[in-house]
């Protein structure tokens, strides 16, 4: 049995790389730091050109913006463990760090759950009442929602490093992943986790599967207004602008639900395979939303161009 430590001061905790590829760090870092940069230099592109372009100045593109701000969020809160393990091979990290890197993954995550709801409503209004669309979805109504969804995230996430900071740790204190996650962290403590255990699955109810039900709703009447759309052509372009939401839900929840399924069902299952779906949840989702929106979106093609054209000129 591992000793107990006294309280969390000074502790450390060891990250892990990718099992079974650690000869391969220096090389796994390339592909790492270009997903980083695509994502990154991707969301920033479409803030700037929702910014820089007036006739981007509507509902679907701010919160388009928003979701792009969560995204380099999470990219960036995972950035500095993953890399310092792939370049430096810096796998400790001292508890209070963790625990930050914990609070601001599962933070902006929550934050991106909420804007992708937001998202649905906004392509539910757009469909049901088109002529009101703007009315109903003023700047004002867009930042308090905005508000609204970061407020709900941190407070819901701040209770969770506070308890576990609480807690006494043992002094084998290893991490499954490159980076701290709740699920993860919770293991360490030698004493009761249950009421971390269980705010852990509340949040996760509250937030995940709470947005998840709503989003299903949205399209469930969504694709009862469109039934009602007499021409095809008009049944056609209605859904076309609800594709890209589309594949950036699929993208967010489906590998969400693969890591959940595979942390019960499949336990035994190699670390490799545990530690590229955790991978699939946190970078796929930052890397293709921005190439899916600017390649199906033609107004943020064309805000993009605009964007690159003014600097050219100012060069």
């Amino acid at each position: 049995m591992a000793a107990e430590s006294n309280g969390s001061l000074d502790l450390s905790v060891f990250l892990t790389g990718i099992p079974g590829l650690e000869a391969q760090h220096g090389w796994l870092s390339i592909p790492f730091f270009t997903v980083y940069i695509v994502a990154i230099v991707g969301n920033n592109l479409i803030m700037a050109a929702v910014q820089a372009d007036p006739a981007l100045h509507e509902p679907m593109y701010l919160f388009l913006s928003m979701l792009a701000v969560t995204e380099v969020g999470v990219s960036v809160s995972t950035l500095p463990t993953v890399m310092g393990i792939l370049w430096f091979d810096a796998h400790q990290i001292d508890l209070d760090g963790c625990l930050a890197q914990m609070f601001f993954i599962h933070t902006f995550s929550c934050m991106e759950s909420g804007v992708l709801l937001a998202m649905s409503y906004d392509r539910f209004v757009a469909i049901y009442n088109p002529l009101r669309y703007k009315a109903i979805l003023t700047l004002p109504r867009i930042i308090c929602m905005g508000l609204g969804i970061t407020l709900k995230s941190v407070t819901l996430m701040a209770p969770l490093p506070v308890l576990l900071k609480q807690l006494p740790y043992c002094h084998t204190n290893v991490l499954s992943h490159s980076y701290c996650l709740h699920s993860d962290l919770i293991q360490l403590p030698c004493a009761d986790t249950k009421l971390s255990s269980i705010l852990g699955l509340a949040i996760v109810l509250a937030t995940f599967g709470l947005d998840s039900l709503l989003i299903i709703v949205s399209y469930v009447l969504i694709l009862y207004t469109v039934l009602g759309i007499a021409s095809g052509e008009g049944r056609r372009k209605a859904l076309n602008t609800c594709v890209s939401h589309i594949c950036a839900v699929l993208m967010y929840y489906v590998p969400m639900i693969g890591v959940s399924v595979m942390h019960r069902a499949a336990k035994h299952a190699s670390p490799l395979v545990h530690t590229l779906m955790s991978s699939v949840y946190l970078f796929v989702p930052p890397v293709l939303n921005p190439i899916i929106y600017s390649v199906k979106t033609k107004p943020i093609q064309q805000g993009i161009f605009t964007l690159f054209s003014c600097k050219r000129k100012l060069l």
